[in-house]
């Protein structure tokens, strides 16, 4: 059974004021057992809209997560999860992040960044329909960060922290 939009709504509005608080809050798969990864991307959506409402972020790009067998394993999932890459996430090479302000347990992972000349819509995307709408391709770090707490993580919970 899908979550109550209320219960969504509160675990959106909580993992922005973690946000916000700078702090960690408990994983939301320990409070929700029957937590879906659908009912997870209900409460990014939250999340999501109150970071563009509340912090007056935009939407410039997205990102794709869980892409390793490792990591897969790991969540104990078989496919990547997807969230959402906003305006205050980038940074340029010699800026400086200061990690002490808005990240709560941050780590550093390698990464390569597709810079898209067009969009693409799926379902259905093929390797040859990314190949003709990239631009160019680079390499970068992706400084994650968790709002729950000692990253005991599900894919749910990192799904639902964008």
């Amino acid at each position: 059974m899908a979550m109550t939009k209320e219960k969504i709504e509160k675990y959106g509005n909580e993992l922005y004021d973690a946000l916000k608080g700078n702090y960690v809050i408990e994983p939301i798969t320990s409070r929700e057992d029957d937590i879906t990864i659908e009912d997870a991307y209900a409460i990014q959506d939250v999340f999501i809209q109150r970071r563009i409402n509340g912090d007056g972020v935009r939407i410039i790009g997205k990102k794709i997560g869980v892409t390793s067998k490792v990591v897969m394993d790991m969540l104990g999932v078989h496919q990547p999860d997807f969230g959402y890459l906003l305006s205050d996430m980038i940074y340029s090479d010699g800026d400086e992040i200061d990690v002490r302000k808005g990240m709560i347990q941050p780590k550093a992972e390698g990464e390569i960044a597709f810079v898209l000349k067009e969009d693409l819509m799926g379902p259905g995307v093929t390797t040859a329909d990314v190949l003709r709408a990239t631009k160019f391709v680079m390499p970068c770090f992706e400084i994650v960060d968790s709002r729950i707490k000692d990253w005991k993580i599900k894919v749910q919970d990192t799904v639902s922290d964008n």
